[in-house]
C-alpha cells in the first residue's frame, strides 16, 4: 500500500509540472525539452485511463495483472512510469529550532 501511495504522489506531483509546462508553452515560455517532459507525462496519464477501463470489469483483480503480465510478454509497457518504479515522494525539510 505504500508503493502504490508513493506512485499516486509521484503521479500528481508530474501531473501538476505538465500542467505548469503546458500554461507556459501557452504563453511562448517553455522550451522543447519541457514540452517532451510534459508529453511524457501526458502518455502516463493516458496509460493510467487504460488501465482504469479494466478496474471496472468483473473480476478486475485477476485481469488487470494478467493483461500488464500479457503487455510485458510482448513488449508493451501499459503502467505509468511511476507505477513501474515508484520512488518515495520528495517532502521538504523543516528546520528544527534551535534549543537555547
Amino acid at each position: 500500500m505504500v508503493t502504490l501511495k508513493w506512485a499516486l504522489a509521484q503521479e500528481r506531483q508530474e501531473t501538476r509540472e505538465m500542467l505548469d509546462i503546458y500554461k507556459r508553452y501557452t504563453k511562448g515560455q517553455a522550451s522543447k525539452q519541457d514540452l517532451q517532459v510534459a508529453n511524457k507525462q501526458f502518455i502516463d496519464i493516458l496509460k493510467g485511463l487504460g488501465l482504469g477501463v479494466f478496474a471496472v470489469l468483473p473480476f478486475a483483480p485477476i485481469t488487470i495483472p494478467l493483461v500488464v503480465k500479457i503487455a510485458h510478454m510482448v513488449g508493451v509497457d501499459i503502467l505509468p512510469s511511476s507505477f513501474s518504479n515508484p520512488k518515495p515522494p520528495k517532502t521538504k525539510v523543516l528546520d528544527k529550532p534551535k534549543d537555547d
